[in-house]
């Protein structure tokens, strides 16, 4: 499989942006690994990189975004942070994966039995991580709880992927006015941890 070119990412729309990482994620469900030369792909992308796409996920160690969309190296800006929430740091990586190197998706990423979601539902304080935790409490208040423990916190972990994504509309006129004139899509989506397929949601 061919390493991003600055060709290759101006060609590319956001709908095919996201259908690449739908078809990676099929491939990394059945075990099928694309055929890549990551060695040619460290050397290719030392003159420069053009991925098409960044990913917000969790920092959780079972969901790695390159593995589980199947991408190589240079495909895609991978933002990590607890809860997959959103602050200053990662609107401004997102805002160069974007307006700068051209990414055309922003995927928010949430994922099933999150510990982050799970210790903000538990008023867990601890040091740094309270003010984090409270970043994830927006999701808690409009989520019924009418579930076992499990469901509501995986309910919460979509509804903060929404807020999450509605944050970034909110504070990030960049990439909001980028959306709206379609030369980027936000979207949300949930991966499972149980069986590695990632949904997409509406």
């Amino acid at each position: 499989m061919r390493t991003q070119t600055k060709e290759t990412q101006e060609h590319l729309t956001p709908k095919t942006a996201h259908e690449i990482l739908v078809d990676g994620n099929k491939r990394f469900v059945q075990n099928l690994k694309a055929q890549r030369n990551l060695q040619d792909q460290v050397l290719a992308t030392s003159h420069g990189q053009y991925p098409f796409a960044v990913i917000l996920s969790c920092i959780d160690s079972r969901v790695p975004a390159e593995l589980v969309f199947d991408q190589g190296i240079g495909d895609i800006f991978s933002v990590r942070v607890a809860g997959n929430v959103i602050n200053s740091d990662v609107l401004g990586s997102m805002e160069y994966a974007c307006k700068v190197a051209g990414s055309k998706i922003v995927v928010v990423m949430g994922h099933t039995k999150c510990g982050a979601v799970s210790s903000a539902c538990q008023n867990v304080e601890l040091g740094n991580i309270t003010r984090l935790l409270n970043k994830i409490k927006p999701a808690i208040k409009v989520t019924p709880n009418n579930k076992n423990e499990e469901e509501f916190v995986d309910e919460v972990s979509i509804n903060n992927v929404t807020h999450s994504i509605n944050e970034t509309r909110k504070l990030s006129p960049i990439l909001a006015e980028m959306e709206s004139n379609n030369a980027i899509k936000i979207l949300g989506a949930i991966y499972n941890v149980n069986n590695g397929v990632v949904t997409f949601l509406d």
